[in-house]
């Protein structure tokens, strides 16, 4: 089909909202022309980082349940049926042959609006345990792309295909060597080099252990590259100063490739865009899954690694008394570093974005 028109749905957070771009990027290499639309939440990350990758985006006033003030739910029902009147607008403005929901807010309305309008959907499902809003979709849902095996107990098996989970071409394309890298950073080329990454948005408990461990790792011939996000960072600075040089603290990360080159080890959320990275990048990870996170797939996405001896994984309980301890005794054993990049790297899928893409052609041609 020529000029095709396809609507992307989805945000809230850097895992959804990178592979996002990714199809878009490889909706365009493989079919030039390629009209997209995304579509985000208002007051959201999406509307800020879609635009800086080249995208038009347009936001819904969309919010999901608050669980710490339960006041700000009042406005929740009238929301939810402002959205699906904004959702249908924007389907008969656009009129998109395909859609693709990549999870978070704005992702529902809009492939139940394209549903109920007959326009072929895509799910893009990144978790190993689906979320309920997926599943809902899933019974009407053209296609289901996944990352995980067993997938058949969420969605009808003859709708899904495993295409992984795409990432950053800068990830599954950098050319730096480690030594370079750890350079770039302004750090000793020579060093084990820890990279600690939160997520988008940090994670409180990994910040906290780690900052509380400063000392115990850096006598140990350690140095860091401290992705703390936003909220931690200033603390996390006043806690580095005295190191000098051997402790890097950013508040994001915008080159990852380059970050995952200078890592030895790293210590990870465990959400679905970071494992799909990290297999990619083959680095032993420690994951302190976020505990908060929906039907808590972030230990489900982290087991599957830990179970195929791709990771270790510690509770975010644990974090404040066991995170530094098993961080030190992953680095002093290179045997099992060496086996957990080698698993990680067979569990790579690094043309995710392409096998989507090309799903997202299909569903459209035969519409």
């Amino acid at each position: 089909m020529n000029n095709l028109r396809v609507i992307i749905a989805g945000g809230g957070t850097g895992g959804h909202i990178f592979p996002a771009i990714a199809v878009g990027k490889a909706l365009q290499r493989l079919q030039p022309g390629t009209q997209l639309l995304f579509v985000g939440a208002l007051g959201k990350m999406e509307m800020e980082k879609v635009p800086q990758a080249g995208f038009e985006i347009v936001g819904l006033d969309i919010a999901g349940f608050n669980r710490s003030n339960i006041l700000k739910n009042l406005s929740l029902p009238y929301k939810l049926i402002k959205s699906r009147f904004q959702a249908r607008r924007i389907m008969r403005e656009f009129k998109p042959n395909a859609v693709v929901g990549v999870g978070g807010y704005a992702s529902f309305p809009m492939l139940q609006a394209a549903q109920g309008m007959g326009i072929p959907t895509l799910i893009q499902e990144q978790n190993s345990f689906a979320g309920k809003s997926n599943r809902i979709l899933g019974t009407r849902a053209k296609s289901i792309c996944v990352a995980y095996s067993n997938m058949d107990k969420f969605f009808p098996a003859e709708k899904i295909i495993v295409t992984g989970n795409p990432v950053r071409k800068e990830i599954t394309a950098v050319n730096v060597t480690t030594e370079e890298a750890k350079e770039g950073y302004g750090l000793d080329s020579t060093l084990k080099t820890v990279l600690v990454i939160g997520g988008s948005l940090g994670a409180k408990s990994i910040n906290e252990a780690i900052g509380a461990g400063l000392d115990e790792l850096l006598k140990e011939n350690v140095q860091l590259i401290w992705q703390t996000g936003t909220p931690y960072f200033e603390q996390a600075k006043q806690q580095a100063a005295k190191y000098g040089g051997r402790v890097v603290v950013v508040s994001f990360i915008k080159e990852m490739g380059h970050a995952y080159a200078a890592a030895d080890v790293v210590v990870s959320r465990a959400g679905a865009l970071a494992i799909a990275e990290l297999c990619i990048a083959g680095k032993p990870v420690l994951f302190v899954p976020y505990p908060f996170a929906a039907d808590d797939h972030q230990k489900a996405n982290a087991m599957a690694l830990v179970n195929n001896n791709g990771a270790v994984m510690i509770q975010d309980s644990e974090a404040g008394a066991q995170l530094i301890k098993r961080l030190l005794a992953l680095l002093a054993d290179k045997e099992t570093q060496l086996s957990m990049s080698q698993n990680l790297q067979a569990m790579a899928i690094k043309d995710a974005d392409e096998r989507i893409a090309h799903k997202v052609i299909a569903i459209a041609n035969k519409s």
